[in-house]
This record gives C-alpha cells, structure tokens and sequence, in this order.
C-alpha cells in the first residue's frame, strides 16, 4: 500500500483511514494532537502531546500503522515520536503575593471531603475516557510532577468529579502526609464570603495554600464573579509556585470559559484533557457492573437495548439502573424487555432525526461495509450487497421520522415491506451476531460525526 502513496501524504491517508474505523470523541482524543515533523521514504517523526498517546498507537494500530507508514526490516511501522516540550514559563503574579505559615493540621479540623464510592477501581474504562484516566493516574502517582495543573472538561454526568475523587482517594493512599482537600467552586466562593463576614480571610489564604493537593470542581461557575476570581487565581499560583499539585474540572476547556486571560493562561500551563461520552460497549460494561453492585441481574441482550436508548452520559445509565433494580425489588419482578420498557421509558432519549437524512446513512453505510451507494439503491441481491442495504433500511427506520412508504422510495424505488423486512431481519440477527451489532453501533456513531 505504501508504494501507491506519495509520501507526503501518508499520514493524511492514515488519519482518513483510522477516522472512519473509530468513535469523533476517540479521533480527537489520541489523533488530533499528532503532528508530523518529518517524513521521509525510510521514516516519519510524529510529535504527541505525552507517552500515553505513544503507547496508545503502538498498542491499538500497529498493524494500520505498517500499512500506511515506513517500515523496518521486520515490517514494524519505522516511527520516532517525540513528546511535545511543554514550555515553562515564571509566573509573574499580577500582585505581590503573602506568604503565610504552614497550618498545622492537628490545631485545625482538616476534611479532603473525598466520596468514598469514587476511586479507580470503579471507574469504567473505554475509549472516550482512556486518555484523561492514563493523565489522572499519572497525576495520582507523581502529584506535583507529572502534569501541573491538571485540567478535565466534559459534559455532565461523564465522570469528571468520579476522577478527581479518584485521584485524591490515591493521593491520600499512598502519601498519607499529604494534605489533600477536593471541594466544588461554589464550595471556594461560600468559604471566602464567610472568611469575609467573619474577618479571617488571612486563616483562609493560610488554609488553602499550605495544601499538597487542590482538587476543584465545576471552575465554571467562577465566570462573571471577578472578585472570587482574583482571589482563587492567587491561591492557584501560589500553590503552582510551591509545586503543588492542582487539579481542576469544567463543563468546557479554559479557551471556552468567561474568565480572565490570566487565569485561562495558568490552566493552560499544564495538560487539558477532554472526556467524552461513552461509547456503546462501555454503555454496556457500565450497566453491567452497577446492576451488578446492586445484586440486579441484567441479561445481554437487555443491557444492550437500554445502551442504545440511553447514551448521553454515566449518570442516567447509573439512574436507570437504580430506577430498574427499586422497581423489580419492590414488584417481585425479574428483568424482562417488557419492564424496561415500561419502568425507564421516560428516561430514553430520541437522536435528532431532523439531522439526519437517508443519504447520510447510505453513505456512512457505504464507508463501514465498502460498497458503493449505487449498489445500496440497486437491484443486487448478492450478499456482499443486501446485507449493508438491510442495516442501511434498520437505520433509517430507527433514526428517520418518516412514513415507511416514504423511507424505502429512497433505497432505488423499494416498498414499505421491503423496508420492514429488513428492520426485523437485522433487529434479530443482531441479538445473536456480535459483528453485526458492532457494525451497526460503529455506523451510527458515524453518523453522529
């Protein structure tokens, strides 16, 4: 295959190939930041953002890798990579900072405020949280060394404080003279008033910058509260000053928020990693391992229809979970598709079908089984062929708001019972095909992309 690429453009090639093979969330994750620095006929220099991400293409895609790039004497892709330097700046702070004395934690009640229910052991690992829990763990294990601040944004309900928790809960497992306090931003903000009000913002400072450790959640709620602001920022530098470790979450990276550029630039200082939704299969492995913790015993093919209707975060999918287990303890019941449906029905969420078009699912169809969309809306009835025109027809029933008649006219003129055989057919098959299921989930959430 190298020998049909011109050399300069294999990576853009490979980068075309490995994004319709995986999640948007996955690409942006571990192959958006890669740059190429050099590229020659023998070799390629990649510059990743840190080892993780090394370590990520070496272990998933070695084989795609030595299909597109150089390779050595052995076959095995010929690639140097670097790890991007992050440059070091002295903090300059805008005011003289105080320097006060350490508190000694025996004259003053001391509470890390950490849930005991969020550590590592209980997190569900998958693709779109791989990278930022390789990051948490670094942290966990080197605070004050590795990435300094950390910085996690993601949508709610993703498991951003579930990490946090984590990584304080390790901190304080293995460096038990640490002191560790994880609170929320508004937690900061009413801690500083009632400092104000009662005239001890000096033991406040002394508090939070004599900590090994500041773990904050939810910093957006410091937009638009300059004074809160300033005083939060003095304490996160002089904290970064010390080599301490900070640790921060937000529902947006720092370029999104409405703070100070100042305080945007610190946080920026160190690493910023994102968390996405959950893919499908750790959809799955999520509702397994929480009904499990709760006795509740979930069969496959009802873990995998709740994931499909339920998707946007860990949160609902935990809620479900509770909802399902209360109801088939109190009723006597077991889990049956018939009682999911009736007791989570509120809780399933509709994709926006007015995204989504017939065309769009023929091509995203197209590119997952490699067929042409010609032969999509054809006559053919070879099995290379009806196979990717029956999911094509279950998607569009699925995702499409549209009357059958409507939907199958645009597959090459077909009827509604076409269509709706072809719903049932993949409906069933995928109970049973693993692949199948696979191939489906993927088309969908390329469609999504």
């Amino acid at each position: 295959m190298l020998a049909e690429l011109k050399t300069e453009e294999c990576w853009t090639q490979f980068l075309d190939f490995i994004s319709k093979q995986c999640s948007a969330s996955e690409f942006q994750n571990w192959f958006a930041p890669i740059k190429v620095l050099e590229l020659t006929d023998q070799q390629i220099t990649l510059q990743v953002p840190n080892i993780f991400v090394r370590e990520y293409l070496l272990d998933n895609y070695r084989r795609e890798l030595s299909s597109f790039m150089p390779t050595d004497e052995n076959g095995n892709p010929s690639i140097v990579f670097k790890v991007a330097e992050v440059k070091k700046e002295s903090f300059v702070p805008e005011q003289a900072m105080i320097e006060f004395p350490t508190i000694d934690p025996g004259n003053e009640k001391f509470e890390s405020r950490l849930n005991p229910s969020y550590t590592f052991d209980t997190f569900i690992e998958g693709p779109s949280n791989q990278f930022v829990k390789s990051a948490a763990l670094g942290v966990a294990a080197r605070p004050g060394k590795s990435y300094n601040p950390l910085f996690i944004h993601g949508g709610v309900g993703l498991g951003k404080t579930h990490l946090l928790h984590a990584i304080g809960h390790t901190i304080q497992g293995e460096k038990k003279k640490m002191r560790v306090q994880c609170i929320t931003t508004e937690a900061f903000i009413n801690d500083l008033v009632d400092s104000l009000r009662n005239k001890s913002v000096d033991k406040m400072k002394r508090f939070y910058r004599s900590l090994d450790v500041l773990i904050v959640d939810d910093i957006q709620f410091l937009q638009n509260r300059l004074n809160f602001e300033e005083e939060f920022c003095n304490t996160f530098e002089s904290l970064i000053n010390q080599s301490k470790q900070v640790i921060i979450s937000s529902d947006k990276p720092p370029s999104q928020l409405k703070l100070s550029e100042r305080l945007i630039a610190r946080m920026e200082w160190g690493l910023v990693a994102g968390i996405g939704a959950p893919d499908f299969e750790t959809r799955v492995a999520i509702l397994q391992y929480k009904a499990e913790s709760r006795g509740l015993r979930i069969p496959d093919n009802i873990a995998y229809f709740i994931a499909e209707h339920i998707y946007d975060n860990v949160r609902q999918l935990e809620g479900a979970i509770n909802k399902l287990s209360a109801y088939c303890r109190l009723m006597g019941l077991d889990v049956s598709l018939d009682v999911v449906e009736r007791t989570l029905s509120e809780m399933f969420q509709v994709a926006n079908h007015n995204k989504i078009s017939v065309e769009a699912i023929l091509k995203s169809v197209s590119a997952m089984f490699n067929v042409r969309i010609s032969d999509l809306k054809g006559q053919s009835r070879s099995k290379e062929i009806a196979l990717p025109r029956q999911v094509a027809m279950y998607l569009a029933k699925e995702l499409i708001n549209e009357s059958l008649i409507k939907l199958a006219s645009s597959f090459g003129g077909k009827t509604h019972s076409t269509l709706l055989h072809s719903w049932n057919k993949i409906k069933k098959a995928m109970q049973s095909d693993e692949i199948l299921r696979r191939q489906v989930q993927m088309t969908k959430q390329n469609l999504g992309s």
